[in-house]
């Protein structure tokens, strides 16, 4: 689990992997298991009053459109579904279409197919490369950070999401993607064969002073096994302090932000989910490890969701010091279901709540020692004040323990 030469860093706000899940937590959030959508069946009189404007306009489409004849019913009812799920106005409830949620279902694995660079979104609005991943196509071929899209198979990338383009840079391992990239005033064209690349959840290092560093990545299915082998490997017995970071992580599934939250916490309760008519309080698994060290949890403005569910426990239980700036304030819960024209819905099903019943839905989680860090090149990225910040805390508690 050593990391590379770049280790340890952090992914900009609203970076991500080409092809690799953003948003999980921005949009997926503390979610459930996928499930498949139920009342498949015949749909309800009201429902069939309410749909009959509905088939008038499909109708209409079909009789009457000028070029009816080349109009695709899946397009039909993807723009239908999207709209029903918009008009619900609710961010974080929305319509996957086939490749979309084939792509997000992919990616829960941890294996993506793409070039492998890290982006973000700049101040022009232009999706700019913030770094290039080691042993992947994209560094074989010779892009370098700060490169900006231009396009993408003749396909003009101005003022897409990132989503748009990791759906068009993604495609079947072995076949190849053109991209044009905006380099200083230049114009530098690219022919890259698409790979696999497993994506590394949890990294970890043992740095200066005996002070050990965990980064979790995203809340997967593996996420807490990953950062019991990553502290094993470290020796906590023999570590003076321990930095976790959450810092660009826009949360994954409930089941293991309970998994992480119950590494700090043995006992109680770690969210408690508000449906409107009920609640939920869910508890810690009784399988915290044994840690007597001071211990600091680094998180940011792209820590989302499942972390901040985690931060919040870990924070109102007082097992850990929170460093960095405000959390992004994410706090529903989201179901996903697969659809039978091979879509997905997401729906906002709860809210969620810390262990103190604190909601922190555009609010955030407030830092015990806010450290603000807003690094917008390569090198500034570099410079991590944020871990430096954690250190000198850790160093400085290690200092005033009483000496055995």
């Amino acid at each position: 689990m050593n990391s590379s030469s770049t280790f340890p860093g952090r992914f900009l706000p609203t970076a991500i992997l080409i092809g690799f899940v953003f948003a999980l937590g921005v949009f997926v959030g503390s979610q459930h298991e996928i499930t498949f959508a139920q009342g498949s069946g015949a749909p309800t009189e009201e429902a069939r009053e309410a749909f009959q404007a509905f088939w008038q306009a499909y109708n209409l489409i079909h009789s009457d459109y000028i070029d009816r004849d080349q109009v695709d019913d899946a397009t039909l009812v993807n723009g239908a579904i999207d709209g029903m799920m918009n008009a619900l106005g609710d961010e974080f409830s929305g319509y996957m279409d086939p490749d979309t949620f084939e792509m997000m279902n992919d990616d829960l694995d941890g294996e993506i197919t793409g070039i492998g660079v890290v982006i973000r979104t700049n101040e022009d609005e232009q999706i700019e490369v913030v770094s290039v991943l080691e042993g992947t196509p994209a560094q074989a071929a010779g892009i370098l950070p700060g490169d900006i899209f231009v396009a993408v198979d003749g396909q003009d990338m101005t003022g897409v999401s990132q989503l748009e383009l990791a759906l068009v840079v993604r495609g079947q391992v072995g076949t190849t993607v053109d991209i044009t990239m905006l380099r200083d005033d230049q114009l530098v064209e690219f022919e890259i064969e698409r790979q696999l690349i497993q994506i590394q959840n949890v990294e970890s290092e043992r740095l200066d002073g005996d002070i050990g560093y965990v980064r979790l990545n995203e809340f997967s299915p593996d996420a807490r096994a990953e950062m019991d082998a990553a502290l094993d490997d470290l020796q906590p017995d023999t570590l003076e302090g321990l930095i976790i970071d959450f810092r660009g992580n826009l949360g994954g599934l409930l089941n293991s932000a309970i998994d992480v939250g119950s590494l700090l916490v043995n006992e109680g309760t770690l969210v408690t989910e508000d449906f409107g008519d009920q609640q939920d309080a869910l508890t810690a698994e009784g399988n915290a490890l044994s840690l007597d060290i001071p211990i600091v949890l680094l998180v940011d403005e792209s820590s989302a969701s499942a972390s901040e569910l985690v931060a919040g426990a870990w924070q109102d239980y007082g097992v850990v010091t929170v460093i960095g700036e405000t959390t992004f304030g994410k706090g529903t819960v989201q179901t996903w279901h697969s659809l039978i024209n091979g879509g997905g819905a997401r729906i906002t099903i709860a809210r969620w709540l810390t262990p103190d019943g604190q909601w922190i839905h555009r609010q955030g989680i407030t830092p015990d020692i806010v450290v603000e860090w807003s690094p917008m090149t390569a090198e500034e990225f570099a410079d991590d004040i944020q871990l430096d910040a954690a250190l000198d805390y850790l160093h400085s508690e290690t200092v005033a323990l009483p000496q055995n």
